[in-house]
């Protein structure tokens, strides 16, 4: 894939960890909110529970608006191909199959490429979650076999900017961001400033403080999409109104790094 047609973004769009498992009514409600502001890609995994159905769900009517990124998270290749089945039952096909937290990765590369060859997955990708342990995740972008990765990027975690989010530039990488909220379960959000404090953020289109979390990472030039999760169909909506212009220069994005508490 040319480097130029590996950008993704710069777009706002929806996780699923914690929210959608065995909610099909409410997967409906959501995701049709947030595609309707200008949500395109919508992340899920087998680990996230029965997510994964329940976005197949919510789709059904709404395929063809939206980017299916989700994930093999299995030890062995028996089960990472029943996984792949049953994506291909909720999706039809998938966009964006990512290796969750590189489990297996090396063994399950080889056959998901295969299906990547025959045009049934468009985007090879790798996650991982822990900021302590990038060494791998370098190792496996390095092999010039994916095209996303997935890492948490935060204010207050930032360790990707080191290596991984340059490395990621090198290699005309696409990066979509969990945790762009702070922790598993948000927990900048905790740490909400007060209305006044976003005040110097109006300017570009910021009006509450997860918008403003989720601007900051995708004023990243190396970031394509953030994956917030809710289970608002309003908080949908305003998410993705973070991923429209202008963006945060570096005095802004310091000014939310400090909000956050980051030091």
């Amino acid at each position: 894939m040319p480097l130029e047609e590996r950008r993704l973004g710069p777009v706002v769009g929806l996780g699923t960890y914690g929210t959608f498992d065995h909610a099909a009514a409410l997967a409906s409600e959501v995701v049709a909110a947030a595609l309707d502001a200008g949500a395109t890609v919508v992340d899920s995994s087998p680990m996230y529970g029965g997510a994964e159905a329940s976005l197949g769900s919510a789709l059904r009517q709404r395929r063809g608006d939206a980017i299916v990124a989700t994930k093999i998270w299995a030890p062995d290749l028996a089960e990472g191909r029943r996984q792949y089945e049953a994506q291909c039952r909720y999706f039809g096909r998938v966009e964006i199959e990512q290796v969750h937290n590189l489990v297996l990765w090396r063994e399950h590369l080889s056959w998901l490429e295969v299906e990547r060859e025959a045009g049934r997955i468009d985007r090879m990708g790798i996650t991982h979650y822990d900021t302590g342990a990038f060494g791998e995740p370098e190792e496996a972008l390095r092999t010039g076999r994916f095209d996303v990765v997935q890492i948490p990027l935060n204010p207050v975690e930032r360790e990707c900017e080191n290596r991984l989010l340059p490395l990621a530039a090198e290699l005309g990488i696409a990066v979509i961001v969990m945790r762009p909220l702070g922790g598993a379960r948000g927990a900048s959000l905790r740490r909400h400033p007060g209305d006044g404090a976003l005040e110097p953020l109006r300017p570009f289109g910021v009006d509450t403080w997860p918008q403003a979390l989720l601007k900051w990472a995708l004023s990243d030039p190396r970031v394509d999409v953030v994956i917030p999760a809710t289970s608002r169909a309003t908080r949908a909506t305003e998410n993705a109104a973070a991923g429209q212009p202008p963006w945060f220069g570096t005095e802004e994005r310091e000014y939310v790094a400090r909000l956050a508490g980051a030091r």
